[in-house]
């Protein structure tokens, strides 16, 4: 799952796009977008999570990245896409920011350091999607299910929610990549480790979490 923060305020923004952006405050579980729809911006994340899930058909869906803040997605426009081929989904309270793509595509051209900056982002998420297919291909379902832990840690320390966290084990299942017999089993595991609690919400110790990952090495193993 990628993050990567470039830290561009509504008011930079604003201030480069002008009349070729626009914001807007999303609730918890709202649809930015949906798969299918035509791709004719892109998306900035200033303040919360989104996630991207892709549905081959009603029953089956796979969720691809969940994005923190400082994230860009929908990018695909920018390449000759013409329809989302995945859903964007606000996970808690956010605020996006939606780039129209042919201010975007101006902005690129006639704006270096933004160009260099949006290309790091896209090559960090490049790198991230590597790591997640290695993880798939190669790593028990077990690590897979401590590092979509971390992710989740790592929101919780970005966003501060006033809530505590929600995450059904079915969620964590597809990010996985497993059933959700497995992660329950998992789950109870790690909760007699230390690693997870849920007290109202679900709750992350990342440091135990990390410690487990580093002694675990890379397995050819499902």
């Amino acid at each position: 799952m990628a993050k990567q923060t470039l830290g561009f305020s509504p008011t930079v923004f604003r201030k480069k796009f002008r009349s070729g952006m626009s914001e807007r405050k999303y609730r918890d579980n709202e649809i930015i977008f949906s798969q299918g729809d035509v791709a004719d911006a892109v998306f900035y994340i200033q303040s919360g999570t989104v996630k991207l899930t892709v549905a081959a058909t009603r029953r089956k869906k796979a969720i691809i990245a969940v994005l923190l803040r400082g994230g860009f997605f929908g990018e695909g426009c920018l390449g000759g896409q013409t329809h989302r081929i995945y859903t964007a989904r606000s996970i808690g309270q956010a605020n996006i920011t939606r780039l129209q793509k042919e201010s975007t595509i101006r902005l690129l051209k006639r704006d270096p350091q933004f160009a260099e900056l949006f290309v790091a982002y896209l090559l960090s998420r490049i790198i991230r999607i590597e790591d997640d297919l290695v993880d798939q291909f190669f790593n028990f379902s077990e690590k897979r299910l401590a590092r979509v832990l971390l992710l989740f840690g790592q929101i919780i320390k970005e966003s501060k929610p006033e809530h505590p966290l929600k995450v059904s084990q079915a969620t964590l299942a597809e990010m996985v990549g497993t059933t959700r017999a497995r992660v329950s089993r998992f789950m109870n595991q790690f909760k007699k480790k230390g690693f997870v609690n849920y007290n109202g919400g679900l709750q992350i110790n990342s440091e135990l979490i990390l410690g487990f990952l580093e002694s675990r090495p890379m397995s050819v193993k499902k």
